[in-house]
C-alpha cells in the first residue's frame, strides 16, 4: 500500500532513512545538493480539494517547507506563486513543475527580499499573474548560526532581520489591498522564538518578532475577515541546516533532541500551512501552530 499523509504510521521510525548527515552547502543551499533528500511530500500527499480555485503565495517557495507547502497547496486545488532567491532556480523550476502535475496554474519569481522595492513588485506581479490573491505564505529566511555576539557582524544581523521580518512587513503591506474577506495571511516563526538556541541570536529573535507581528495584526484584521496565522516549525530538515544554519558537528544529531528523537521533515509541516489557508480554520486567528516533535512552549 502506498503511504499518504493519512496512513497510520509511527512516528519514531517514519524517516529512519533520511536522518541527516554531515554536510556543507554553499550559499542559500537547495534541495538538490543534500544528502539524504529532505521530503517535501512528493510521493506522499494527497489531496482533498481543500484549497480549490484559491490564490497563493508563497515566498521562500522553491525548497523545503516552501516548497512541500507549494505541492500541497497544488494538490489542495489552489494556484500558486513562488518567490526565491535566483541561485536557486533548479528546485523553483521543480516545484513548479509538481504544481502543474497537479493540475493547477504555477508561477515563479525570483529576486532578493532583502530589496523593499523587489517585495513590493513581488506582490504585483503575484496578483497578476494568479487573477487575484487570497493565500499569503511569508515563508522565506535566513539562519546563519553564531557562537559569540562580539563576531556577529552588523551585516549579518541586518540581512537576517531584512529578510525575516522587513520582507514580510513589506509584503504583507502590499498584500493587504489585494486581500479579500476570507483571505489567510500565514508567517513561518520557529521554536526557536520560545527556546533559543546560544548559536541563534539574531534568527530566533526574528521569529520572536514574527510571533508578536502575527499576534497584533491578526487583531487588527479579524474584523475584516482576513485571519493571520503562524506555524512554527522545530528542527526540520531543510537546506538551511547544512548552508550555514547549523554547524557541521551538530548536523547528525539534528533534532534527535525532540521527543519523537528526530528531524522533521518538510511534508510533515505542509497540513499545518493548509489547515491554517483553509476554511477549516475559519475560527483561528492569531494562533501560533507549533509542529515541533512534542518540545513544549509556553
Amino acid at each position: 500500500m502506498t503511504r499518504d499523509q493519512y496512513t497510520l504510521t509511527d512516528p519514531t521510525t517514519l524517516y529512519e532513512a533520511n536522518e541527516p548527515q554531515a554536510q556543507e552547502l554553499d550559499g542559500p543551499g537547495t534541495d538538490a545538493e543534500m544528502t539524504p533528500a529532505a521530503d517535501l511530500g512528493e510521493q506522499t500527499y494527497r489531496g482533498t480539494g481543500r484549497l480549490k480555485g484559491r490564490k497563493a503565495l508563497i515566498t521562500g517557495g522553491d525548497s523545503g517547507i516552501g516548497g512541500a507547502t507549494a505541492i500541497a497547496f497544488a494538490r489542495e486545488g489552489a494556484d500558486v506563486a513562488i518567490s526565491y532567491l535566483p541561485e536557486e532556480e533548479e528546485d523553483a523550476q521543480r516545484i513548479a513543475g509538481l504544481i502543474r502535475e497537479a493540475g493547477t496554474s504555477a508561477y515563479t519569481f525570483p529576486g532578493d527580499l532583502t530589496d523593499a522595492a523587489f517585495c513590493k513588485s513581488l506582490v504585483a506581479d503575484a496578483v497578476e499573474a494568479l487573477g487575484g490573491l487570497d493565500i499569503l505564505v511569508n515563508n522565506a529566511g535566513k539562519q546563519q548560526f553564531n557562537e559569540d555576539l562580539t563576531t556577529l557582524s552588523d551585516e549579518q544581523f541586518d540581512a537576517t532581520f531584512k529578510t525575516n521580518v522587513y520582507a514580510l512587513f513589506y509584503i504583507t503591506k502590499a498584500a493587504l489591498p489585494h486581500l479579500k474577506p476570507g483571505s489567510t495571511i500565514i508567517n513561518s516563526t520557529s521554536v526557536q522564538a520560545y527556546s533559543p538556541a546560544a548559536i541563534l541570536v539574531d534568527y530566533a529573535s526574528t521569529k520572536a518578532t514574527i510571533n508578536t507581528f502575527t499576534k497584533a495584526l491578526a487583531q487588527q484584521l479579524a474584523p475584516k475577515g482576513i485571519r493571520v496565522n503562524a506555524v512554527a516549525p522545530g528542527p526540520v530538515w531543510t537546506p538551511l541546516q547544512p548552508a550555514g544554519g547549523q554547524p557541521q558537528e551538530k548536523l547528525k544529531d539534528f533534532g534527535d533532541e525532540s521527543p519523537i528523537g528526530r528531524a522533521g521533515q518538510p511534508a510533515e509541516l505542509a497540513p499545518a500551512y493548509v489547515f491554517l489557508a483553509s476554511p477549516e480554520s475559519s475560527y483561528v486567528a492569531g494562533e501560533t501552530l507549533n509542529v515541533n516533535g512534542g518540545m513544549p512552549t509556553p
